[in-house]
């Protein structure tokens, strides 16, 4: 009898419900620098399935993919965190998928039936191969039409960005991608050009990351020698002009900085405008061309005062985004590697945040050495070249080297120049434009150049 009432009394607080049966896990895939409603519906198909992981692609695989994200990883995080149906927010490292889902082996992954062709059908590939390798099931979803993140996000930017927006994005450049590639630009047009140019390399869409803002070219487009003839207002008039237009960091030649008076109120100007970075180089007096090197008269600045130069810039910059890079004309002026590198490493410690290594060799041996010495010692400090005369290194075997920036200084001007030329001809030979018509770009392809023109 006892036995009996025990037996019944330890059943009353016995639980019998079963236990609950966990949730199958679906992973999804996304960027989200523009959130719109094609993301809300595949979040919403996606939790009909079981409990949503959204991977959320890390800045340094969208900025090697496409562009850098305006949104940094961690705002996008916050974003995606608070959309209803989504259970957790993972980084995927890669644009490639199937490495998180070999990580998280979830039971099913839903994306868009838009990757089979293209450049996503590879990583459509290796998804559908990881996920056979344990069992999980792809489900593709139709696309939503009519929605496209990079247009939102185009249309967005061609309404203004922020100088302080702006000028952060060269940082972010930095530490989310191993190179970034500026272009030189003397001109809103030339602006516009770079920042819509994109193409497809082996699945890889490549695009510039910014532009170049070069005192040689501002000077030949206004038909003067590059001596730092033109005033920093008539520069920085061109490059507000860019900035109307435009959305990608600037990075901007100021040459040898002028005296030290007028760099310290020029910097506060060139920064307030929204520039990511001046480059400034350790030359004195009348400024001349580096490509001429010793075959004109030009003196390396003493090591000191330029130090003195990089200080006193520095204690005028207000945000801390705002870099001041120190050119090193060393190997330009046949001064020797030593000197290079004994000048970086003063220069670093005076305060610049980056270095640039220039030469004017066929060859880049003596910029890949430089490379391989500094960033032995100075591993996390930026390093920008500009390969005009040793021009067949490619961009893969200069970031190898430890370079993080590489500038094309001059090239769109200089494409310009015999184009202009070869129609001035053609029209003085033939009398008319009708024979050179064919190799001129078509008006209304021109006008949609230009955002908000009405063909």
């Amino acid at each position: 009898m006892r036995k009996c009432l025990k037996l019944n009394i330890y059943n009353m607080f016995v639980d019998k419900t079963p236990p609950p049966q966990k949730k199958p896990t679906v992973y999804v895939g996304m960027s989200v620098d523009v959130l719109h409603h094609g993301h809300i519906n595949i979040i919403q198909k996606a939790s009909n399935y079981g409990r949503v992981i959204v991977g959320l692609i890390s800045d340094n695989a969208l900025a090697s993919f496409k562009r850098l994200p305006y949104l940094n990883w961690n705002q996008r995080k916050i974003i995606i965190e608070n959309i209803i149906g989504v259970s957790e927010v993972v980084e995927q490292l890669e644009w490639d998928y199937s490495p998180n889902i070999y990580k998280y082996r979830p039971d099913f992954m839903i994306h868009g039936d838009d990757w089979r062709v293209g450049p996503l059908a590879k990583i459509r590939e290796n998804t559908i191969k990881a996920l056979a390798s344990y069992g999980g099931e792809l489900i593709e979803i139709p696309y939503t039409v009519g929605v496209n993140s990079q247009k939102i996000l185009n249309n967005l930017l061609a309404n203004g960005i922020s100088p302080d927006a702006r000028k952060s994005t060269l940082k972010r450049l930095l530490r989310a991608k191993g190179l970034s590639r500026f272009l030189e630009t003397h001109s809103p047009i030339s602006a516009l050009i770079a920042e819509n140019c994109v193409v497809e390399v082996k699945g890889q869409v490549k695009q510039f990351d910014g532009f170049w803002s070069s005192s040689l070219t501002d000077a030949l487009e206004m038909g003067k020698p590059d001596i730092e003839a033109l005033d920093i207002s008539s520069r920085l008039s061109k490059i507000n002009s860019i900035f109307d237009v435009t959305s990608k960091p600037l990075i901007m030649d100021i040459d040898t900085g002028g005296k030290l008076e007028h760099l310290e109120i020029n910097i506060k100007s060139i920064e307030r405008l929204g520039v990511s970075a001046v480059i400034m180089e350790d030359k004195k007096g009348l400024k001349r061309n580096s490509l001429l090197g010793n075959d004109v008269y030009q003196i390396q600045e003493e090591k000191e005062i330029f130090c003195e130069k990089i200080s006193a810039g520095k204690s005028k910059i207000l945000n801390e985004d705002f870099m001041i890079i120190a050119r090193i004309e060393s190997l330009i002026l046949e001064k020797g590697m030593s000197d290079a590198l004994e000048r970086a490493e003063a220069y670093v410690d005076a305060g610049a945040d980056g270095i640039m290594i220039h030469s004017r060799k066929r060859e880049p041996n003596e910029v890949l050495e430089f490379a391989s010495f500094f960033k032995n010692k100075f591993q996390y400090v930026p390093l920008v070249c500009i390969p005009t005369t040793y021009n067949t290194i490619y961009e893969n075997d200069l970031e190898s080297s430890g370079v993080n920036i590489v500038i094309y200084a001059n090239h769109l001007l200089r494409a310009a120049f015999p184009a202009m030329k070869e129609v001035a001809e053609s029209i003085l030979i033939n009398g008319r434009s009708h024979e050179i018509e064919e190799k001129l770009l078509n008006i209304n392809d021109a006008l949609k150049i230009i955002p908000g023109t009405d063909t």
